[in-house]
């Protein structure tokens, strides 16, 4: 499965530079470790955690329209309200250094965002680099670069800029740079399929906005494959699974009577006349069911997630923001070791990043795969693995749970 080793936010609201994991970019590249499969960022209120999930779901959202248009969208109030406080002038800079598949080099791709002289945020540079093949060292070469919409692209699986036969595979070209170029770039240069790869590795990413009244609305009958990012389609993915997958939702179904004691059966109904489609809850204790509008909040949250969890085509990457929230914390654990087994399984699922404030879903995880985010006096965030706390790493492998740590102030820099 597609996997991001490593990323750098650079003058995003609070994240005025951090960087986790392994970027191409590094020095010694060996020594520095990627990001796990299962990431979890933990920090107080304030500290950037939503800065961090913003950060994925802007750049998301640059793929499917216009600079300006994310710099507004989800609240985000203009390009002006993203840049680092005190740093206006400077731009927002991201980097993601992901791999396609374990046998795949890894590829850089750094995007640079700022102002154009009348106002509008635009593309200041673009860039995609790799190393190639019999380069074990150095900088990684770009196979495309543009600064204000006018670049380079070479064309073709391997070609790289300075590589032998490059010069001949090299193109010039000119977009428009109130936009990304891969985006133009994947649709007119096919025969590069790193780029197309790389868009539509960006496109299928899962940033979770969801919230249990929206998984609580009616929709109408018609199957749908995947969940939303908003959950209320839940109908949908239950009916297409109902119809295609049976053995996978009755696995769903079993994992969740397991873990939220008092539920039977869940199953889809269709009103014949306004064609409006109905989750049923079978608790075991009442002869009716219950449809979604009368669910807890922590039960449709949970099944949601099983959801997720178990698609026979899962995204490459899921971000959720606080999955705690609603959740009985004795769920916490084993929502945790739920996210991991799918990271982690075998027959390849989703690498998961979770940002989260509660020491019981921490528990669960180890040091490598926690990372502390703090916000110093000056309201710049840094952040730190765990593993990298002095004692922490040698206290966990003694018993101490990694939770228990943190509300101790064992990850505590101050």
């Amino acid at each position: 499965m597609a996997l991001i080793e490593g990323f750098r936010i650079q003058n995003y609201r609070a994240l005025k530079d951090i960087s986790m994991g392994r970027i191409g970019t590094d020095k010694d590249l060996k020594k520095a470790k990627p990001l796990t499969p299962l990431t979890a960022v933990i920090g107080k209120n304030g500290a950037g955690k939503s800065s961090i999930f913003d950060a994925f779901g802007f750049l998301a959202d640059c793929m499917e329209t216009d600079l300006e248009t994310a710099c507004n969208d989800k609240g985000r109030g203009g390009f002006d309200k993203l840049v680092t406080n005190g740093n206006e002038k400077e731009p927002i800079n991201i980097t993601i250094y992901y791999r396609e598949s374990g046998n795949d080099r890894p590829i850089t791709y750094e995007i640079s965002i700022g102002k154009s002289k009348n106002g509008p945020p635009i593309v200041l540079s673009e860039r995609l680099r790799q190393r190639a093949k019999n380069q074990s060292k150095g900088s990684p070469k770009s196979f495309l670069f543009l600064e204000l919409g006018k670049g380079t692209v070479w064309v073709g699986d391997e070609a790289l800029e300075g590589e032998s036969g490059g010069e001949h595979q090299k193109k010039e070209v000119t977009f428009a740079p109130h936009k990304l170029a891969i985006v133009s770039l994947a649709e007119q240069y096919s025969e590069n399929p790193r780029i197309s790869k790389f868009k539509a590795f960006i496109k299928a990413w899962y940033l979770s906005y969801f919230y249990p009244d929206a998984a609580r609305q009616i929709s109408q009958s018609g199957v749908q494959k995947h969940l939303n990012l908003h959950g209320d389609n839940v109908g949908n993915v239950v009916q297409y699974l109902e119809r295609n997958h049976p053995k996978i939702l009755n696995r769903i179904l079993e994992d969740i009577s397991s873990k939220i004691p008092g539920i039977g059966t869940i199953k889809t109904y269709r009103d014949a006349v306004t064609n409006n489609l109905y989750l049923l809850f079978q608790d075991k204790g009442f002869n009716k069911p219950f449809t979604q509008q009368q669910m807890s909040d922590g039960t449709l949250k949970m099944f949601c997630y099983m959801l997720l969890l178990q698609d026979p085509a899962p995204p490459p990457f899921i971000c959720i923001e606080e999955p705690e929230n609603g959740l009985y914390h004795k769920l916490l654990e084993t929502l945790a070791s739920e996210f991991r087994e799918h990271a982690t399984g075998r027959k390849g699922g989703s690498q998961v990043f979770i940002t989260t404030h509660q020491p019981y879903f921490i528990d669960a995880l180890e040091p490598d795969e926690v990372w502390v985010l703090e916000k110093k006096s000056d309201g710049i965030s840094t952040i730190k693995r765990a593993s990298e706390y002095k004692y922490v790493k040698s206290m966990v492998e003694e018993g101490q749970p990694l939770g228990d740590l943190w509300y101790s102030d064992y990850l505590d820099a101050s």
